[in-house]
């Protein structure tokens, strides 16, 4: 286990210097809570479809384009097991969101994360019951399994361990706190505790370990959607399992956080004409964002 490690873990000098620069970073996030009510709303909403899309896309579960937004913002029924998940993680979102000052790390909270985004699976909530093993599809090859996790019987107490070892690196002040939750991030894929969502408990995870350490910015940027545009980076950090190979795992979880500062850079109108363009390109209006400056937003009126 990497917590095991940590008081001896070396830190990378360029990723020491990275942390300093996104600790520096945090302050700018609560310029959003300056903005206009209509900037905010539609950041947020487009954070929260963007997140929703992208995590669940990663593991290769998608929805019709004209069905994301209902599913995520109008409250539309869902119709099959692919709109369940894409529904059931963005309740995991709102329990974050709302309440990430009340959730402690622990197997509890993280089998709530699951039953919330797997929502419709038999088992979601509950830790595996079979052995797993993580396997690498290569088209015209056979499969190459790549890493044994924790055995089924022996989870519980690893899951266990896990969440005391994290709470303890925070209390005691053992590394920076954005190291400890790269390293939470990374055992826990390590130990792979469901049988299936385990990806999405981790993003999950991911984010409400930066809400902890005060990244409150997750509500606005949607950090799933930045680790889907670095996918092949995060596909390289999550097959990193020896010890000299675990800065993979933390030079890519710095790395999601230095896109998230530059965006922090940018004129907030910019950034959400950027998303909202990228995302509907054929459904933005200009509205006056204030201060004299005009940002393009979806219209509202015609909202499922």
């Amino acid at each position: 286990m990497t917590f095991r490690r940590l008081p001896e873990w070396l830190v990378p000098t360029v990723a020491v210097w990275q942390l300093t620069d996104i600790a520096e970073a945090k302050g700018r996030s609560q310029l959003y809570a300056r903005q206009s009510p209509q900037v905010l709303e539609a950041l947020r909403e487009m954070a929260l479809i963007q997140s929703v899309e992208s995590s669940n896309r990663i593991e290769g579960v998608t929805v019709e384009r004209n069905r994301l937004r209902p599913l995520v913002i109008g409250g539309a029924r869902s119709r099959d097991r692919s709109e369940q998940e894409v529904q059931g993680y963005r309740r995991a979102l709102d329990l974050i969101h709302g309440f990430w000052a009340k959730l402690s790390v622990t197997p509890q909270t993280i089998r709530r994360l699951h039953a919330l985004c797997m929502a419709g699976n038999g088992d979601a909530g509950r830790f595996k019951r079979i052995d797993n093993e993580i396997v690498e599809l290569r088209p015209g090859a056979a499969p190459v399994a790549r890493f044994r996790p924790v055995a089924a019987v022996d989870t519980p107490d690893a899951m266990a361990e896990l969440c005391r070892a994290y709470s303890a690196s925070i209390g005691q002040r053992i590394v920076p706190p954005l190291v400890a939750a790269a390293a939470l991030g990374f055992d826990f894929l390590c130990i792979h505790p469901f049988r299936d969502g385990n990806g999405r408990v981790s993003r999950l995870l991911g984010l409400l370990a930066l809400y902890q350490h005060g990244h409150e910015v997750g509500r606005f940027i949607s950090t799933e959607r930045l680790i889907e545009d670095s996918r092949d980076d995060y596909y390289y950090a999550a097959r990193r399992r020896s010890s000299e190979e675990r800065h993979a795992a933390l030079e890519f979880w710095i790395g999601v956080q230095q896109n998230i500062r530059e965006e922090l850079g940018e004129p907030i109108d910019q950034i959400a004409l950027r998303r909202l363009a990228e995302h509907d390109p054929e459904n933005v209006l200009g509205v006056s964002s204030g201060g004299g400056r005009s940002v393009s937003l979806p219209w509202d009126g015609g909202r499922p």
